[in-house]
């Protein structure tokens, strides 16, 4: 096939960085509402689930209505998906970033069970809703719109860019309510103090909207031959064509998110109930760990781009394979230094994740069919493996009477993942995007792109 080099896709980096950002705000507030929701469960419990006399049915009843936003991401996906691919990036971005700056201020109006009676945890409820289905468009959604308005030899530092978004949101979500607990009386906190973070996420919501609305669409969206078609393949046809890339994308996405959870979810109930380290001391230190986290994971993402996405994420599978075990024992010690220890290795290894992941899970699918692929893959695999790691990992603490089974359970998909990528992946470090064109951003580039264009994986896309 002919090699067009007037369709080559040219950006400018410095928009490309604007565009990471303007995407990380997004996800900042996703995990700021996790980390909120997470912190707050009790309290929030005691407000909405007045009328259930038992402590711990209460905090049940509050987290069941969390785990709803992971069943509803997949919907969300579906939906969000199809109109990226449609409609473009852009229009999904400034959508969902609406709807979850508006749910999540929502929950902090919302009167009590006390006031209005069962209508309390039935509008907590549409609001958790409303979260998780706007957030099924919105991960994979920023995935896919900073992938195609990278440059190709830069898009896994600025995929980076986009974990940053999560591990900021969690950091300041800690510190906030952190703060808040040491300055603010408990009895204040259950009557009017949980609301005020809430109230946060309009700003944050604002500004973020803001910046997505001055963006442009990504140029491999408006620039691809894969946009000639008018209707792209159904559902079907999506699964026939790309069976092997959605496993790899599902396996991803399994060690990536259960490492995510382990730490992120799981981590502050495991050192209370098993260990008896309470949330007053492993927030911090947890809060720690992520401010570290933060030049690994950038670390890690211009790594990628240098010596090969597939290199690097099998690094950090070997270290989850290592460290996974041994994380667990020093967390079991009692030791707030070897706390800290157990923590920052995990903490690491998901780092190289963070790095790699944003910018490597968009190079799997075509431009036509890429978001809504992503969004149905990622999503779902987010709910099966992701939204149950708690309950699994709790689960196998109980049946096996040790603290040590949820390093178990991370060990063998760290063996897993390590096996697909091996066996299965290829290095899509530098190489354009599925049947797209290179996109590059100066003169020097465009020429290496016309002199080479074998090497991109237009070539191999469009030939095969």
């Amino acid at each position: 096939m002919k090699f067009n080099k007037r369709k080559i896709n040219t950006v400018d980096i410095n928009q490309a960085k604007k565009s990471v950002f303007a995407t990380g705000i997004g996800n900042a507030m996703e995990w700021f509402d996790f980390a909120l929701y997470s912190y707050l469960a009790v309290i929030i419990s005691k407000n909405f689930f007045s009328q259930v006399d038992n402590d711990e049915l209460k905090l049940i009843f509050t987290f069941a209505t969390f785990a709803i936003a992971f069943l509803l991401r997949p919907v969300g996906g579906i939906v969000f998906g199809k109109i990226g691919d449609k409609y473009g990036r852009k229009i999904v971005l400034t959508t969902t970033i609406m709807l979850m700056a508006f749910s999540t201020f929502l929950i902090g109006i919302l009167p009590t069970y006390d006031q209005i009676g069962i209508w309390a945890p039935i509008i907590l409820l549409i609001a958790r809703i409303l979260q998780g289905f706007s957030v099924g468009g919105e991960y994979a959604g920023a995935m896919v719109y900073i992938a195609e308005s990278s440059p190709d030899n830069k898009r896994i530092r600025l995929g980076s860019g986009l974990e940053l978004g999560t591990l900021s949101g969690y950091i300041f979500a800690s510190v906030l309510v952190t703060i808040m607990f040491w300055l603010i009386p408990s009895s204040s906190m259950e009557s009017w103090g949980w609301r005020i973070p809430f109230f946060i996420s309009i700003p944050i919501g604002l500004f973020g909207l803001y910046l997505r609305t001055h963006l442009e669409e990504s140029p491999i969206f408006e620039n691809d031959l894969a946009q000639e078609e008018e209707e792209g393949p159904g559902f079907l046809q999506i699964i026939k064509e790309n069976k092997r890339d959605i496993l790899i994308c599902v396996v991803f996405v399994a060690f990536f998110n259960i490492t995510n959870y382990m730490l992120l979810g799981y981590m502050p109930s495991y050192l209370d109930e098993n260990i008896g380290i309470k949330d007053t001391i492993s927030t911090p230190i947890t809060a720690i760990v992520l401010i570290i986290m933060l030049p690994f994971a950038i670390m890690f993402g211009r790594l990628g781009d240098k010596v090969g996405n597939k290199k690097i994420i099998s690094i950090g599978l070997i270290l989850g394979i290592v460290f996974s075990v041994i994380a667990f024992q020093f967390l079991n010690m009692g030791s707030l230094a070897f706390l800290f220890i157990g923590l920052l290795m995990i903490g690491i290894v998901l780092s190289v994740y963070e790095g790699t992941m944003p910018g490597t899970l968009p190079t799997l699918f075509f431009t036509n069919v890429r978001y809504r692929t992503l969004s149905w893959t990622f999503n779902i695999a987010v709910s099966i493996f992701g939204g149950t790691t708690p309950l699994v990992a709790s689960w196998l603490v109980h049946e096996t009477g040790s603290n040590l089974a949820p390093a178990y359970y991370l060990l063998a998909f760290s063996i897993i993942g390590l096996i697909v990528v091996v066996f299965l992946f290829k290095d899509t470090s530098k190489q354009s995007l599925k049947g797209s064109y290179p996109t590059v951003a100066n003169e020097k580039e465009f020429e290496i792109a016309v002199e080479n264009p074998k090497d991109s994986l237009w070539w191999h896309s469009e030939t095969k």
